[in-house]
C-alpha cells in the first residue's frame, strides 16, 4: 500500500465533536490517522486500516479491513470488561490500560462518547477531570 487510507469524514467529524468539547482537549495528526491529546497524554487515536495495513493495528483488531479503527484508554473494571468482550472491542498489545475498538456499521456512538469521556478522565489532570460531566451508574 502507498497511500495512506482514510478516515471517512463523518466518523471523524463525530469522534471530533465529543472529544474537543472535553476541557483543554487538543487535535493532532498521529504518524497515522488523527488523535486528541490532554496535555502531552494520547486519550484517543483513530485510524482507517486498510489491506491490512497498518499491520500492528490490523493484527490486533483481526481485520484486514477497510475499517476504522479507534484506541483509547481504560481503567478498572471497565478495562478487563472491554479488553475481554470480543468483537468489536480488542486488546492491543503495545499498552496494558488500552482498548481498540473497530468502527463498523453498528457502532452506538452514545457508547463511544461514554468511553471517550472517561479515557480523557482517565489520563487529564484531577482539577480537569472534575469538570467533565460524566453518566453515573
Amino acid at each position: 500500500m502507498t497511500e495512506e487510507a482514510s478516515v471517512p469524514r463523518g466518523i471523524l467529524a463525530r469522534l471530533r465533536s465529543v472529544c474537543l468539547g472535553l476541557p483543554e482537549a487538543y487535535e493532532e495528526q498521529a504518524w497515522v490517522g488523527t488523535r486528541w491529546r490532554i496535555r502531552t497524554r494520547t486519550f484517543a487515536h483513530v485510524l482507517q486500516v486498510d489491506a491490512g495495513w497498518p499491520p500492528a493495528y490490523a493484527r490486533a483488531a483481526a481485520t484486514d479491513g477497510p475499517v476504522p479503527v479507534l484506541t483509547f484508554r481504560a481503567s478498572g473494571p471497565d478495562l478487563d470488561a472491554l479488553r475481554g468482550a470480543g468483537k468489536p472491542f480488542f486488546a492491543p498489545v503495545w499498552r496494558a490500560d488500552e482498548v481498540g475498538m473497530a468502527l463498523d456499521a453498528r457502532v452506538d456512538w452514545d457508547e463511544v462518547a461514554e468511553l471517550l469521556t472517561e479515557s480523557y478522565c482517565v489520563l487529564a489532570p484531577k482539577q480537569l477531570g472534575e469538570l467533565v460531566a460524566r453518566p453515573t451508574d
